[in-house]
């Protein structure tokens, strides 16, 4: 039961942060003069987080057999 607690708490904190790239990433794209390496690696860093996070959950859903 601890274990999974830690899970959802791990899984709201990686939450926050890529609602926070969000934020970020939506303000570097209306710089014209933004710096497109640091834009992609911010981009990457989400889509890791988010990918992250469906394996936590699913960690979380017990398997239904078929």
């Amino acid at each position: 039961m601890e274990h999974a607690n830690q899970i959802r708490n791990r899984i709201c904190e990686l939450e926050i942060e890529h609602r926070d790239l969000d934020s970020v990433i939506e303000t570097i794209i209306k710089d014209p003069n933004h710096d497109e390496l640091q834009l992609r690696r911010l981009k990457k860093r989400k889509l890791q987080l988010k990918d992250y996070i469906s394996l936590l959950k699913m960690q979380l859903s017990p398997d239904i057999p078929a």
